[in-house]
């Protein structure tokens, strides 16, 4: 069962929040999301989108958010993805840095496969997961007001934190997309590091 358009928040106007509430933070995307993210984002040296990495996106958050601890560092998740690797929500509740917002873009379906339904979604706790895993807090917004009121002290926080957003399926098209070699040097180059060869 996909999220309810009456308990839901739009893909587009939650992405839209989040990139103006942004400030400096390296946001990282990962299949669907990357499509719509490369239409609102206000930073596009400071974005990494892993659209062929499912799975495997929080795991890389993780990684830079240790390595840059004074900058604030953004995972901008889908709900199919997060659930090919629940484990590191371990790792990181392990890790701790403060400097990382998990966010889990949940809308029931596997999106970029054909929208199939995600099995035992309408039970599943993102949040609750990553409480147990070790986070420091969770929220959940199914209403967009909420969300843009609480995320500057969202964004602001120690964290780890991690945010569910209920929302409603994405409709993106083919959307604008980067190369994922273009954003690793941009980012590289933004953050100051020496860029891959």
């Amino acid at each position: 069962m996909t999220t309810t358009e009456t308990t839901a928040i739009d893909a587009a106007s939650a992405l839209r929040a989040i990139a103006a509430a942004r400030g400096e933070a390296v946001v990282l995307t990962t299949m669907m999301v990357s499509r719509g993210w490369g239409g609102v984002s206000t930073r596009s040296e400071l974005d990494l989108p892993l659209g062929g990495a499912m799975g495997k996106l929080s795991s890389v958050g993780l990684g830079i958010a240790l390595a840059r601890p004074e900058r604030k560092v953004i995972v901008l998740d889908g709900d199919g993805s997060l659930l090919m690797s629940l484990g590191s929500l371990v790792t990181i509740g392990g890790m701790a840095p403060r400097n990382l917002v998990h966010v889990v873009c949940q809308n029931g379906v596997y999106e970029v496969t054909g929208g199939q339904p995600i099995p035992g979604v309408e039970r599943l706790d993102f949040g609750q997961i990553a409480l147990g895993a070790g986070f420091r807090r969770a929220e959940t917004f199914d209403d967009l007001a909420a969300l843009e009121r609480a995320l500057p002290e969202l964004l602001a926080a120690d964290g780890p934190t991690f945010v569910t957003l209920k929302l409603r399926p994405f409709s993106w098209g083919d959307g604008p997309r980067r190369r994922t070699i273009d954003a690793v040097r941009d980012l590289a180059d933004a953050l100051g590091a020496p860029p891959p060869s």
